[in-house]
């Protein structure tokens, strides 16, 4: 990856946060713009705050697209911090200065900010360069997010003390308060804080970045775009729904992976998925729980498993140490299911996993990039949410649009054996997973018509090319 790219004449910087669930989809939107004829140019923040592997996802994007400029801004120090949240606010905030030098010498035509990176829009603004920002999960998401101002106004009460009590959103299914994303759960926190500021800012920019399509969640969009979420007279900025954007550059490793080689070996659609995410990790007590799960239910299984964290390791990368399957699983689980099983260390190539014929269910942590890659590919989902908003987007896929079964006992600490085995059960045989494989195989067409040339996420790369050379609104 170039270290000091400067932006070519005409050029869109892009500008993600550090996380690989975030770099994915702004990555493939760099792709797009390329293909429609604009320079690109990632601006990277200081490498020691990425992953292990979102740093080799990049470097992949680098090699596989020359085309698409990569400019590393300077290192900062950052404080001793306890929580990713607010480490990654402060990061961003303390690269302003750098950002600014950067911008003002390389002139592009407009900035799309990752949703992380609202403290940069200042910077943007003060340049009058357009500013957009780039919103990584579902539409539901973004209306919650930026009606918290008017609810944060409403109590003082913490969402973790309200229990389930409902949360009313116009046009949306009630959000228990326990499902709120976790970074909003304690008001006292310094992620709420800096949500509350996200939320505020982000309808300020020239328009906001959808990763999601128009036919999937219809009455999520018309509700934002009437402004049934901000306080009366605050303007709504334009929302551009470009997806399903999904990464493609797992195509060149899975192709080899030996868990494709085994899939190629089972019969059509017979496979259950179970794959939690690059931060999707369990304990030893519920690992053991999904393989009784897995072993009872007599389905075959593709099962990728990660260490459970530890006091050092609260989260995944590269570096932590290769799961021991043997000591973290049942004693001859692995012999008992060889014949129709196959659990796989640390990673796969999801994409092409959930592609092939012979998966027909995921059970999933319900991140949006994976939910979208799985209504790409026509696979009918289980969710078991885990972190960020994932509850929250369990219930507009699970309880608005029917779209998604649920693990039940996800919000009870431990998932046990029997309701993994009953709920894989029902997603391969019952006539509930029929129908909801039904209902999937519709949101995939919808999802291919939208990014066809005629299609409504096409339309909005239209309008938001217009928008381009609009002047900034002051």
């Amino acid at each position: 990856m170039e270290s000091s790219a400067t932006a070519k004449k005409g050029s869109i910087v892009l500008y993600p946060s550090p996380g690989i669930g975030h770099l994915e989809p702004l990555l493939e939107f760099a792709k797009i713009l390329v293909g429609r004829g604009f320079p690109v140019t990632i601006a990277m923040l200081d490498p020691s705050y990425i992953s292990g592997y979102a740093a080799a996802f990049i470097d992949r994007v680098a090699k596989a697209h020359p085309n698409i400029l990569f400019h590393r801004l300077p290192a900062v120090t950052l404080p001793p911090l306890d929580n990713n949240e607010p480490l990654t606010f402060e990061l961003i905030r303390l690269s302003n200065a750098n950002l600014h030098r950067y911008l003002a010498s390389s002139s592009p035509i407009a900035v799309v900010l990752d949703f992380f990176c609202a403290a940069a829009l200042d910077v943007v603004t003060e340049l009058g360069i357009p500013a957009f920002f780039f919103f990584t999960s579902c539409a539901g998401a973004l209306a919650a997010f930026i009606h918290l101002p008017v609810i944060d106004k409403a109590t003082t009460e913490s969402f973790q003390n309200l229990g389930d009590t409902l949360i009313q959103f116009p046009c949306l299914p009630p959000i228990p308060a326990s499902h709120m994303a976790v970074p909003l759960l304690d008001r006292r926190h310094d992620s709420y804080t800096g949500f509350i500021n996200l939320a505020t800012r982000i309808i300020d920019g020239d328009g906001i970045i959808v990763n999601t399509f128009e036919a999937l969640e219809p009455a999520a969009l018309v509700a934002i775009r009437s402004g049934l979420y901000l306080p009366e007279g605050v303007r709504t900025p334009p929302i551009y729904c470009v997806g399903p954007l999904i990464a493609s550059e797992d195509q060149e490793r899975g192709a080899r992976a030996e868990c494709l080689s085994w899939l190629h070996s089972q019969p059509p659609a017979s496979v259950v998925f179970l794959s939690f995410g690059s931060l999707g990790l369990f304990s030893e007590e519920q690992l053991r729980e999904i393989a009784n799960g897995l072993e009872t239910s007599g389905q075959r299984f593709l099962w990728v498993v990660r260490n459970p964290p530890t006091k050092e390791e609260s989260t995944i990368d590269e570096k932590q140490r290769e799961p021991n399957l043997h000591s973290l699983l049942p004693a001859g689980f692995l012999e008992r299911t060889r014949r129709r099983g196959m659990v796989v260390k640390s990673w796969v190539p999801q994409v092409s996993v959930l592609a092939h014929e012979s998966v027909g269910g995921f059970v999933t942590h319900l991140g949006w990039n994976s939910v979208l890659e799985a209504i790409c590919a026509g696979v009918p989902m289980v969710g078991w949410p885990l972190y960020a908003e994932q509850r929250m987007t369990k219930v507009f896929l699970a309880d608005g649009l029917g779209l998604v079964g649920v693990m039940e006992g996800y919000d009870k600490g431990l998932v046990l054996a029997a309701e993994v085995d009953a709920r894989i059960r029902w997603l391969m045989e019952s006539e509930g997973g029929s129908a909801l494989r039904m209902e999937t195989s519709v949101a995939k067409e919808a999802a291919a018509a939208a990014m066809k040339n005629s299609g409504s996420s096409q339309r909005a790369l239209e309008e938001f090319e217009r928008a381009l050379s609009i002047p900034r609104l002051q």
